[in-house]
């Protein structure tokens, strides 16, 4: 029976799996790295010393631990964080760390950006979207302005995820879901905007060529062969952007299904048939990893990453297992003590790079229990917030599927049924987007006609939890003092980015 590899290069750590063509998982892998921020709002990674050599060991972990050959793998497929800038000079080779969707550095680059292309509604024209620092063109800018010794070497911009590419290939190439969110890209014609790169003076032979997701891209090198234990010649396809490829491992590829994911950072996306474009804008319309599908999407950018803050800067050494068990002793609500999620800024509903975490109603009573529910049940709240603007835009929500590591928690499962005031269910097998960058070279090797097929075959779910009337209603009381913090900060929140710039 043929095997299929996925290999997703995340912000935490580089991920693999392999399943058979049933769908059926039979190991999976992870190797961590770090986040580098040498400043406030500044997020890197090495691609070649962090995510390479991680790929490597991963692809060589899930062999072994599933007693396979590289003889046996028939496709592979590629997902990861989205937005990340890999910058290469004619040699191929990494000119510095790469900046990354969570880095916030680019906010003037941001508003010059949109002003060239004609403000809002020429963004909206241009590219469907509103431009904010996670994206990749930002980046470029920010490099052409600040290290210029640098920009003049550049000779090619990938993504995150189609570097893992060339260093298993040698090909250059992109597919159209992530290349949906680099402010460079015409969501509606499915290929690189070139009104914006003439706006932008970005040279066009910078960036790859761009193909449907499932598409071969090239095979598997024999220098890369010998490194990861992979045979020679195995074909790579397109593979798709972290929350495309996450959506396909979780089968939503039919209107009316969600999936809700609580990873890094958090994503509601919503399978679209047409390229419905909010005018107002207030979520992303992105290229799905579905041929000629869409998908609306919003993203709160530091959700689990929130937890992982509260654990290593106030609870370091305590299981993320220990920490909810705490929480779980606080009241619902914490009494008001209320936790904005903005550690990187924000995207959705704000689009504010100058946003900040913040506690708001600790009183004498406040335990460390206490602020641990209060992170939980501020990312939840974070969540209300998109699912809030996709009932304004009339997104049909026929069934929310829960992915990313945040659902592995009964509790912050429960919780987010409750917040919501929605039924979550879970799925048969939840790993992420890697495993839908699997069934992607699934469809690409022939094994399945078509990605929905591949879905139909090997996703199923299973109960997960229902909302609380009693809890929904304490955080439904809640949620309005939440949803009137950020218009009441967002003036201090740009005095502090202001008073911070150039002091470090």
């Amino acid at each position: 029976m043929a095997l299929f590899l996925g290999i997703d290069t995340g912000t935490s750590g580089t991920k693999a799996v392999l399943i058979d063509e049933n769908g059926t998982l039979l190991a999976s892998g992870l190797h961590e790295y770090a986040l580098s921020t040498p400043r406030p709002q500044w997020a890197e990674q090495h691609p070649d010393t962090d995510w390479w050599q991680a790929a490597i060991k991963a692809i060589q972990g899930v062999l072994a631990k599933a007693g396979k050959r590289g003889e046996d793998v028939a496709g592979v497929g590629l997902t990861g964080q989205m937005h990340g800038s890999v910058f290469l000079d004619k040699n191929d080779q990494v000119l510095r760390p790469a900046l990354l969707w969570c880095d916030a550095r680019t906010g003037v680059e941001c508003a010059e950006i949109t002003e060239l292309l004609g403000g809002t509604q020429g963004c909206y024209e241009i590219l469907g979207q509103p431009v904010f620092t996670s994206f990749t063109a930002p980046k470029i800018l920010w490099l052409r302005k600040n290290e210029p010794e640098v920009y003049d070497k550049v000779a090619h911009v990938l993504l995150p995820k189609d570097y893992i590419r060339l260093k298993l290939t040698g090909e250059f190439a992109a597919e159209v879901s992530d290349a949906s969110g680099t402010s460079l890209f015409d969501v509606r014609k499915r290929t690189w905007s070139k009104t914006a790169l003439d706006k932008l003076s970005i040279p066009s032979e910078w960036l790859p060529h761009v193909v449907e997701s499932p598409e071969q891209t090239g095979v598997i090198s024999a220098a890369a062969a010998a490194l990861t234990g992979l045979r020679a010649g195995t074909p790579v396809v397109g593979g798709g952007g972290d929350q495309a490829a996450g959506a396909v491992g979780c089968g939503v590829v039919g209107t009316g299904q969600v999936v809700s994911s609580l990873g890094t950072s958090g994503v509601v996306f919503a399978h679209s048939d047409t390229a419905a474009i909010d005018p107002q804008m207030r979520v992303q319309t992105f290229c799905h990893a579905v041929p000629g599908a869409w998908a609306q999407m919003g993203c709160v950018i530091s959700a689990g990453g929130s937890l992982r803050w509260y654990r290593d800067t106030f609870a370091q050494g305590t299981s993320y297992d220990a920490i909810t068990q705490g929480a779980a002793t606080a009241p619902p609500g914490c009494e008001g003590l209320l936790y904005l999620p903005y550690l990187a800024g924000e995207r959705n509903p704000h689009f504010d790079p100058d946003a900040r975490g913040v506690f708001f109603g600790a009183t004498l009573r406040s335990t460390k229990d206490w602020f641990a529910r209060a992170v939980l049940e501020g990312v939840s709240y974070a969540f209300k917030d998109l699912f809030t603007l996709f009932s304004e835009m009339d997104v049909p929500v026929s069934e929310i599927r829960a992915s990313g590591g945040g659902a592995k928690s009964a509790f912050w499962l429960q919780m987010m049924a409750d917040v919501i005031e929605k039924k979550h269910v879970l799925l048969n097998i939840d790993e992420g987007p890697a495993l839908g960058a699997a069934l992607l070279a699934a469809v690409g090797c022939g094994a399945y006609a078509s990605v929905p097929e591949a879905c139909a075959a090997t996703v199923s779910i299973r109960p997960g939890a229902k909302p609380d009337a009693l809890q929904s209603k304490t955080y439904s009381r809640y949620y309005r003092t939440y949803r009137a913090l950020y218009p009441a900060l967002s003036t201090a929140f740009k005095t502090v980015a202001e008073a911070t710039q150039g002091t470090h």
